[in-house]
């Protein structure tokens, strides 16, 4: 049974409350639908006995939540927690800095890479949990009994997660790895706030050429500014696919835009021209200014072969393969290579995993010579 905090007073004492507890469970529901900023519904928390649910809309002064959030005596249990770092900042300019993500601990441990929190519960507790209110609206009040028991589920169990998680951790002599890998979690939300990269996130985006993927780039990053600044979702300007159509295309007249399949007349009416000019300032560009290309097809089997080293590295390491390294880092440190400026990205050079990973990419490099 949860406690409803839904005036400022309540939350002034509950923060109170709350201000000795080490282990301070956390979950935010939000809505993103029609948006580009979540607008956030609820914030739970738990000390591993009690349950309390706060009412965001219901209140105006967070401050005292804010001192407790980001409190460096108070470690907060999160399970993957980028989009709830990202609603507590931009919603109400909370940015928590001592975190345990049982997500990430999962992946440290082989329990499971990117595990959901009911998979984990299933796995770790022999708990089922019912996730049918994921997508239910958390701006409706009052909230129906569903919705309230849903909430409660998403913090009763991570208190018992983390002292699993964190002997698991110890025994494995992992405690470093887990929090490098925290320190990491907000280069990652500081990504997702930023996204200059996205382009490189959309399906089918590198079968273009070195050109049109510059376009690519230059099409998404006006689109986030736009959607950012308007705060309406992405989508509503332009789908992926209809960005990654007119990059190939690369159109320099209005009446073109009109093939582009599944773009809506009335966004071309609106973002035609706009759109004419962020290709026009790729076709303008040099070719240093172009976006790299992906590795050549004589690296490509160099690439595979890393891989594979990588995989069973993962698999006597007994840790997921997708922590060592990503595609995106293999193929920039073999572009790098390709460029005659050989360099690991600082995600590997600096932390845990770059005795394995340096390993295995000069292993096969050395062969090229």
């Amino acid at each position: 049974m949860s406690t409803w905090i839904n005036n400022n007073n309540q939350l002034s004492s509950l923060c109170n409350q709350l201000s000795d507890c080490e282990l301070i469970a956390l979950d935010t529901e939000f809505i993103r639908t029609d948006t580009f900023y979540p607008k956030i519904a609820l914030i739970q928390l738990s000390d591993g006995e009690s349950i309390w649910l706060v009412d965001v809309l219901a209140i105006d002064d967070f401050s005292p939540l804010k001192n407790l959030l980001e409190s460096p005596d108070n470690t907060l249990i999160f399970h993957a927690c980028a989009e709830d770092l990202e609603v507590l900042d931009h919603s109400v300019n909370i940015q928590p800095t001592h975190i345990f993500d049982t997500q990430i601990a999962a992946g440290i441990v082989n329990i499971g890479y990117s595990m959901g929190y009911a998979r984990l519960v299933d796995s770790l507790l022999d708990i089922q949990l019912d996730k049918q209110e994921t997508r239910s609206n958390w701006l409706a009040r009052p909230l129906t009994q569903k919705q309230i028991d849903y909430a409660e589920v998403d913090v009763l169990h991570l208190h018992k997660l983390h002292g699993l998680l964190l002997k698991m951790l110890d025994k494995q002599n992992r405690l470093q790895w887990f929090d490098e890998e925290t320190k990491g979690l907000f280069n990652v939300v500081d990504k997702r706030k930023n996204n200059q990269n996205y382009y490189t996130r959309i399906k089918g985006a590198w079968r273009l050429d070195a050109q049109s993927l510059t376009a690519l780039r230059h099409l998404c990053q006006w689109r986030d500014s736009h959607a950012r600044d308007k705060d309406i979702p992405k989508s509503r300007i332009a789908k992926d696919s209809v960005l990654l159509e007119i990059a190939e295309q690369m159109p320099k007249y209005r009446h073109q835009l009109h093939s582009v399949r599944d773009w809506h007349p009335v966004s071309i009416r609106r973002y035609g021209d706009i759109i004419l000019k962020e290709v026009l300032l790729s076709l303008n560009q040099t070719q240093d200014a172009w976006v790299p290309r992906p590795i050549s097809s004589s690296l490509n089997n160099t690439f595979k072969k890393i891989r594979e080293s990588l995989v069973k590295i993962a698999e006597e390491q007994k840790i997921p393969q997708e922590f060592l390294s990503n595609k995106r880092e293999l193929e920039d440190i073999l572009r790098s290579v390709e460029q005659g400026n050989y360099q690991l990205p600082d995600r590997i050079k600096q932390g845990w995993r770059q005795q394995w990973v340096q390993s295995a990419v000069e292993s096969e490099i050395s062969k090229l010579n």
